[in-house]
């Protein structure tokens, strides 16, 4: 385990953390009003590769020389001057800082990170981190890479949990779950909705999915994995019998059908790695999927009548009623896909950018 430390004075900001991918929601803006809940896992830290945050500069004033360096292949609004590698933890792992009052943003529900660091080590004053805790962002805080330092503590790097035994673990992300709004009458209020993560994370396969379709129809299994990609594929790319067919695989599994040419893997929640196959199946396309999500799809739980000893007579079941289904059909993160298309290098074709310039106006449409 690690503890970052103040690159000043060298005391300790957070409690001992490990190591893990960086969540695909992190950077996630969902809905509006809305109270998401902490990004990170208590005791859990991950770092992001890419620079984001203030300072923003404008598409127009960006250097051609310099978006092919950071792996950008098409116009995005603004790119982000921050300095890449920031840490991302839970603000309650958090200790020797203090907030700068006159830096809380230009939100009115919250800390927003838009006046850049907005946290100083509290004995020296440098700052080193922002915290974020505004209305439809993930709430976290995110250590400044220059300010801070990482100390190895007990002189052990913990090895990454094997698949198996993230199997055996069987931690599934639910597809829907109350959130929570601002608007109640009486304070705060709920609603019961697809998952915000399922949601950023269906925004991210599925610009895998649209590379990996080469331009054609994809087809996706039935079920909750339909309904999460079938409805925008159909959208996106045209119609036709002749197409591309994708399929689950994973650890756990059965290997695919030798006819299916892309298929829904697991990212190890720890390394990052993308689970790779052997076999034929090795030549399909991969699309990544957080394992959370993935072992929802892979490994449906049955909803089954279940008996309640002491309360009903022998023989009979308690026949509950299930979870409530979403009032409107599934939506990926737009913003999400985006982000991920415009890294993609395949979106420099002109079948693909046409997709990517038309996101926006999809997403009036609802299909995001």
């Amino acid at each position: 385990m690690y503890v970052f430390v103040c690159g000043r004075c060298g005391i300790h900001l957070t409690v001992p953390v490990s190591e893990v991918a960086l969540p695909t929601h992190a950077h996630q803006k969902y809905g509006n009003g809305i109270q998401l809940p902490v990004l990170m896992e208590s005791g859990t830290f991950a770092v992001d590769p890419q620079p984001w945050g203030p300072p923003w500069r404008r598409w127009e004033e960006v250097d051609p020389d310099e978006v092919a360096a950071r792996g950008i292949h098409a116009p995005v609004h603004a790119l982000s001057d921050g300095v890449a590698g920031a840490i991302v933890v839970a603000p309650g792992d958090v200790r020797g800082t203090r907030l700068i009052p006159d830096k809380s943003g230009s939100g009115c529900c919250g800390l927003d990170g838009a006046d850049g660091p907005n946290t100083v080590c509290e004995t020296c004053g440098l700052p080193v981190a922002t915290r974020i805790d505004y209305c439809s962002l993930w709430q976290a805080v995110w250590l400044a890479p220059n300010a801070v330092r990482r100390l190895l503590v007990d002189g052990v790097v913990t090895a990454p949990l094997a698949w198996e035994e993230l199997l055996a673990q069987g931690k599934r992300t639910p597809p829907f779950e109350p959130v929570a709004t601002w608007g109640g009458r009486l304070g705060t209020s709920h609603f019961w909705s697809w998952s915000p993560q399922w949601e950023a994370a269906a925004g991210l396969a599925l610009a895998h999915l649209l590379v990996a379709s080469h331009g054609g129809p994809v087809t996706v299994p039935g079920g909750l994995t339909g309904e999460v990609f079938q409805r925008a594929l159909d959208a996106l790319l045209p119609a036709g019998s002749a197409g591309r067919h994708a399929a689950l695989a994973g650890p756990g599994m059965a290997a695919p059908d030798t006819g299916v040419d892309i298929i829904l893997v697991p990212v190890h929640p720890q390394t990052g790695q993308t689970w790779t196959p052997a076999g034929p199946a090795a030549r399909a396309d991969p699309v990544p999927l957080p394992l959370g999500m993935w072992l929802s799809l892979a490994f449906p739980q049955p909803y089954l009548p279940m008996g309640t000893p002491g309360a009903l007579p022998d023989g009979v079941l308690r026949d509950d009623p299930q979870p409530p289904h979403p009032h409107h059909l599934f939506r990926a993160d737009w913003r999400t896909s985006q982000n991920t298309l415009v890294r993609l290098p395949a979106v420099r074709d002109p079948w693909l950018r046409e997709i990517l310039d038309d996101l926006t106006s999809r997403r009036r449409t609802r299909l995001f």
